[in-house]
């Protein structure tokens, strides 16, 4: 008998205008490889319609409840659950702590996608933009970014943990002194991290986080989660058995589920 596959917990839709497909189409596919559960988190809106071009609008935040309800109702065979993806920039922490509370969501996910401001710099358009970029400087950012993102107290999930090496810039000498930081402060804060499958889709060809970061989280003892990042139906669930073998090879025992903003931990 197959093992069940834990939940995919992160995927998108048309709404941040570089998707495709509806999400009742993600939940039959999702029913098609054998998931039970997913949850949608659409790239959540900024404050004005300008900040950027590939994210959900603020006035379309009741469309998506809609949309995401209609996929539940669709598909009964699948757990559909509701989040949103936010970005962590400086200067907007108190728009976070509004986006949390305008829905009961089942989780919340927080990335870190610019640096320095408004330095996009996993966009694909951008690769450009690392020349001349001083690799150690902006992999230390990025981190600590990520440990202010974890203390805000609103996520319940820190997404692709390691997007800066998305177009392979690595930097010099040992990660460790960047990471543990962080991922203290993800079990101070009892949240998750997340193995995103997306990473092998990308110039940097593996999965997110890489397996020695992994490592520490599970030495740790942060929580987990796992996320296709799907931007189309047919990536629902990709490769979510080979995430869960690079998960248990690097030591974690358990996974987390959640419903309400409540996780409970299940064992592999």
């Amino acid at each position: 008998m197959a093992v069940a596959l834990p939940p995919d917990y992160h995927m998108h839709t048309p709404l941040c205008h570089h998707a495709e497909g509806e999400p009742t189409e993600y939940a039959a596919q999702a029913a098609r490889i054998g998931l039970t559960e997913i949850g949608f988190t659409e790239h959540a809106p900024m404050p004005g319609d300008d900040f950027d071009n590939w994210r959900m609008l603020e006035r379309d935040l009741n469309l998506y409840i809609e949309k995401i309800d209609h996929a539940a109702a669709e598909n009964p065979t699948v757990t559909v659950r509701k989040s949103l993806e936010i970005d962590f920039v400086p200067g907007y922490e108190d728009w976070i702590h509004d986006l949390a509370k305008r829905h009961k969501w089942d989780y919340m996910i927080g990335s870190v996608h610019y640096l320095g401001g408004k330095w996009s710099f996993d966009h694909p358009d951008k690769r450009e933009s690392w020349k001349g970029r001083d690799v150690n400087a902006a992999w230390a950012e990025y981190y600590e970014l990520l440990r202010q993102s974890a203390a805000l107290g609103v996520f319940d999930i820190i997404g692709h943990c390691d997007l800066i090496k998305v177009f392979g810039d690595q930097p010099s000498g040992d990660c460790s002194a960047m990471w543990r930081p962080f991922l203290d402060e993800v079990k101070r804060q009892d949240i998750a991290i997340e193995i995103n499958t997306n990473g092998v889709n990308k110039p940097c060809g593996e999965m997110y986080p890489s397996p020695a970061l992994l490592e520490m989280a599970a030495g740790i003892g942060v929580g987990l989660t796992f996320g296709s990042d799907a931007h189309k139906p047919g990536r629902v669930g990709e490769q979510l058995d080979q995430a869960v073998a690079l998960a248990k090879r690097s030591g974690f025992t358990h996974y987390r589920r959640f419903a309400g903003g409540k996780y409970e931990s299940v064992p592999f």
